[in-house]
């Protein structure tokens, strides 16, 4: 149901943008988040908003750097000034459930994309 798409390979420095479609229902009004997993780690917040006109809240690894924004069930993530370390597999997710604080774990979501992956390069 959770579509995502825009990885590639970028140059340090670099920008890319990652776009999420979700189908089968709407989630204008619950949660959609960003993950990722790096190669030998586990997967971690990157980005969520409570519902599709609310402010996103970021993990401190990414903030100032990535740009979250909805637009009912497309969720996208603006990918800028891209670090080696950003390398990975980008997930987006939604919940089944409304929010009224910020969604940061896996556990919260239901509804998971196959991931998209995001290669840095030095």
């Amino acid at each position: 149901q959770l579509q995502a798409c825009g990885g590639g390979l970028v140059q340090a420095g670099g920008s890319l943008r990652l776009s999420c479609k979700a189908s089968g229902r709407t989630f204008s009004n619950y949660p959609m988040g960003w993950f990722r997993q790096a190669p030998g780690r586990e997967r971690e917040f990157v980005s969520t908003t409570k519902w599709d006109r609310g402010s996103p809240y970021y993990a401190d690894s990414v903030k100032d750097r990535f740009t979250m924004s909805r637009d009912g069930n497309t969720v996208y993530l603006q990918m800028n000034s891209l670090k080696t370390e950003d390398t990975a597999v980008y997930y987006c997710a939604a919940s089944g459930n409304r929010a009224t604080f910020y969604r940061t774990k896996e556990v919260e979501y239901n509804y998971w994309g196959q991931g998209t992956l995001v290669t840095v390069s030095s």
